[in-house]
């Protein structure tokens, strides 16, 4: 495993994540996830992520289960605030009625003391971000948190938070977690990148593999293979976006592209994501240990500038992919 630092900070997290969204805690057994979660700490990998509203808090307690079987310290674990966690009027939000409080519930649910990267799970227009920021600032200086980063901001609201946090004098965020891929490329366009370098924050990216689509299990005019994450009711809402005819040619041209360099499609996808300095870690969903062990050999993978190239040529085939934000 390689690892970076977490934008400017001097953390520092594995270039492979592991991240819990759509199946611990929801469609993957429990004895299942602590498995992959095992092996992935067994192979290196220290930046685990999760949330608070992953079915409802159960994401966090496996999470928390599997985790405990390590030193505290040998490990980053990254949760978030944002979604509603019950039905009440302040149940939801970045108020800092809801930071405080789902901190808490978070701190409970995961089995620890801390939080290593607490992460404002979406951008809430309802909330001064001055509030949003004292809060999180305050749960720093108390010790529950140690750094505190954001998901799905635009470079606007970055560069706003930003100034806002030189000015009162508060720590400074440091890292943001889009979505990215090969088909969802919205932060290269839209500054996202830019406008975190500028302010030292990383990216922890989520779903580099489009949620499968990237593995080459699913191919066109073929059937949906019934043991996939597309064939779940439970799962397969986001991932029903990807499962264009369009979409599943170009990935299979790319498992071709990748194949000739020695490579899996999905180890392709994880070194193409890894290309951009401005990415520090690329986190992966696994419902089996196998894939952890594969995908992990993608920090190994070297793109050439000729390969980078006949990507961006097969990739301009869906330059009007629907970004899932």
């Amino acid at each position: 495993m390689k690892y970076r630092r977490l934008g400017k900070s001097g953390l520092k997290v594995s270039e492979i994540g592991l991240g819990s969204w759509l199946t611990y805690g929801t469609a993957t057994a429990a004895e299942t996830a602590q498995a992959c979660i095992h092996k992935a700490y067994d192979l290196g990998i220290n930046f685990f992520d999760t949330a608070n509203a992953y079915n409802n808090g159960e994401a966090e307690k496996v999470m928390g289960s599997a985790l405990k079987s390590y030193t505290r310290s040998s490990y980053v674990l990254a949760t978030k605030v944002f979604f509603a966690m019950g039905s009440g009027p302040n149940e939801r939000g970045l108020s800092r009625k809801h930071i405080i409080e789902q901190c808490e519930a978070s701190l409970k649910r995961l089995g620890t003391d801390y939080i290593d990267l607490y992460q404002c799970h979406r951008f809430d227009a309802e909330t001064p971000v001055e509030e949003t920021l004292r809060a999180l600032d305050d749960l720093t200086a108390q010790g529950k948190v140690l750094y505190t980063g954001i998901s799905e901001w635009s470079a606007e609201q970055i560069a706003d938070a930003a100034s806002i946090s030189k000015r009162l004098g508060l720590r400074p965020l440091v890292s943001n977690q889009p979505i990215y891929n090969m088909f969802e490329r919205y932060i290269e366009r839209e500054d996202v990148l830019q406008a975190s370098e500028r302010e030292g924050m990383g990216q922890v990216v989520f779903s580099p593999l489009a949620q499968g689509v990237l593995t080459g299990k699913y191919k066109p005019g073929q059937a949906i293979p019934t043991d996939s994450r597309a064939a779940n009711d439970k799962t397969n809402g986001v991932i029903n976006s990807y499962m264009r005819e369009d979409v599943l040619q170009v990935a299979e041209k790319l498992e071709q592209l990748a194949a000739g360099i020695g490579a899996s499609l999905s180890q392709f996808a994880l070194a193409w994501v890894l290309r951009q300095p401005g990415v520090s870690s690329a986190i992966i969903g696994s419902s089996r240990p196998s894939q952890i062990e594969e995908n992990v050999k993608a920090v190994e993978l070297k793109l050439t500038d000729d390969v980078l190239a006949q990507t961006e040529a097969i990739l301009a085939e869906v330059r009007e992919f629907a970004p899932l934000r």
